[in-house]
């Protein structure tokens, strides 16, 4: 009772922002429930948003043994490992598909999710209540609001992805809002909809590093388009997804094949043209803590001085390395992953031990090499998801249209490395049949965001399940998803589809039920 009161009744942080960067500093863990009277006061709340919550839960590494909340779900695929999965159980059993059997061991990554979702929801409700109240301008009031109802509506997309049904909260937390009932997850959608069309309709029509890395039309666009998509609603998804095609975001692209790629330009460089939305880091401020490390084995503690530990907390099986053809480039060495490394300070080599290729999208040269501190942004959308989303969102309302293949044949072109036009992809999309190329879609999704968590969403979104060949570099079958079996020998349930509510809320309220078979 205590821990619900201090973060949903009177759970408002304030936030100081410096330069460019929105810094995390909490006033106090109490606040006054009159405490939104300046334009300042409102605009420091709505920073606490930005740091807090879903994007933390996606995006930081503040663990060596574990990635973030979001890495865990890629293990149900038994694709992915956590390499110190024997400390880190909730992996080991999502991987095996056993959660249903071990809730109160993994009720601490249900607990995460859940407090630190709704404390922020509830900083969102507080800020969409009071902002009007305040003598601000117009403007300025319309877009803090439109930011809060922005990340309102991204933290309960992530709850409802991670829970299923979920309380829906949308004023004020108050003691006689304490014991909410979970809410159907039809409802939910339907809400976080409203919020995200209001964002859209009242942020600036500008870029996220261009709006001073706040959140902007494009980004809640991108959000929205994520959500319909996620829905099956595809008449819409196509409508925000072209919308952020429109804008000012460009497709990086390759200088060469090598450290200069498109790949490697989106591991090393922050504001890129292609990124959409992304959490800044900071070597000053807010680092991206221990996800340098998670670009190798724990053997290359014997080749860098400047972490204690290493760990592949999300791991790709060889077999999920076979989704790509030998001629794409995002296979090969020192693009997406790496099997070699030689630090050129003391003349040390990792190399990955056998079946265990390193992620070097997480690689991080000044942290590993010189500082200890790693300063890369996480990127959680790019224009090359809102390209695929468009184009499969076409296929599956209109057919395979020119414009379907144009976007999917701009993804396979740039990693090609046979000198393939984006012409002859073209052609070649073309004369395939519906399914045939939506499931395309599927597999180059798989390919492009392989170690950005969103495979388990596409499994869920479509109910399929991507049999990747132990022997065929390239070819992928889907299949049902329940019933299936995936990497690790397990099979899919429907319960599986959800994580367990934790136990220590269910004994707290009430009025909560359990997801079924936990």
């Amino acid at each position: 009772m205590k821990k619900i009161i201090l973060f949903l009744l009177i759970g408002v942080f304030v936030m100081t922002s410096c330069d460019e960067f929105l810094e995390e500093s909490p006033k106090s863990s109490l606040t006054d429930v009159d405490y939104y009277k300046t334009e300042t006061q409102a605009t420091e709340n709505v920073n606490y948003l930005y740091r807090n919550g879903a994007t933390i839960r996606i995006a930081h590494a503040s663990s060596a043994y574990i990635g973030s909340k979001s890495s865990i779900l890629g293990m149900l695929t038994g694709y992915f490992v956590n390499s110190y999965e024997g400390q880190e159980v909730v992996c080991k059993y999502s991987r095996l598909l056993t959660r249903q059997g071990h809730t109160n061991e993994i009720s601490g990554t249900s607990d995460d999710i859940w407090d630190n979702c709704y404390r922020t929801i509830n900083v969102a409700n507080n800020a969409i209540a009071s902002i009007p109240g305040i003598e601000m301008n117009e403007g300025v009031a319309s877009t803090l609001t439109a930011e809060a109802k922005f990340f309102r509506a991204f933290n309960y997309f992530y709850l409802v992805k991670t829970f299923g049904d979920v309380p829906l909260l949308l004023e004020p937390a108050t003691l006689e809002s304490l014991y909410p009932e979970r809410t159907a997850a039809a409802t939910v959608f339907e809400q976080i909809e409203r919020d995200l069309i209001d964002a859209v309709e009242d942020l600036p029509a500008q870029t996220f590093a261009s709006n001073g890395h706040r959140i902007s039309k494009y980004v809640a666009a991108m959000a929205l388009a994520d959500v319909y998509f996620y829905q099956g609603d595809y008449g819409n998804a196509k409508t925000y997804s072209k919308m952020v095609i429109d804008s000012p975001h460009s497709l990086a692209e390759n200088s060469d094949l090598a450290e200069n790629s498109a790949f490697n330009q989106l591991r090393t460089t922050d504001d890129l043209g292609e990124v959409i939305y992304s959490l800044e880091y900071n070597a000053g401020i807010s680092s991206s803590s221990w996800r340098p490390t998670y670009a190798f084995t724990s053997s290359a503690t014997a080749v860098f001085g400047t972490y204690s530990i290493f760990e592949r907390t999300y791991g790709p099986i060889d077999r999920y390395l076979n989704v790509y053809d030998e001629n794409d480039l995002r296979i090969q060495p020192n693009q997406f992953f790496h099997w070699e490394y030689t630090n050129p300070n003391n003349g040390k080599t990792w190399t990955a031990p056998e079946g265990q290729a390193g992620c070097w999208y997480y690689f991080d040269e000044d942290a590993l090499l010189n500082t200890g501190i790693g300063t890369k942004d996480w990127n959680f959308y790019r224009l090359a998801e809102a390209y695929l989303d468009y184009a499969e969102s076409i296929a599956q309302t209109d057919g395979v249209t020119d414009e379907a293949a144009t976007y999917l044949a701009k993804i396979q072109a740039r990693a090609n490395t046979e000198g393939k036009t984006e012409a002859e992809i073209k052609t070649e999309l073309l004369s395939m049949s519906n399914q045939e190329f939506i499931e395309t879609c599927w597999t180059e999704r798989l390919r492009e965001f392989a170690l950005e968590f969103k495979i388990w969403d596409d499994c869920v979104r479509t109910k399929k399940f991507p049999v990747i060949s132990e022997t065929e570099k390239g070819s992928v079958t889907y299949v049902d998803l329940i019933g299936a079996q995936n990497a690790a020998g397990a099979t899919f349930k429907e319960t599986d589809l959800v994580f367990p509510i934790s136990l220590s809320e269910l004994q707290r309220n009430p009025n909560l039920t359990q997801n079924t078979d936990y």
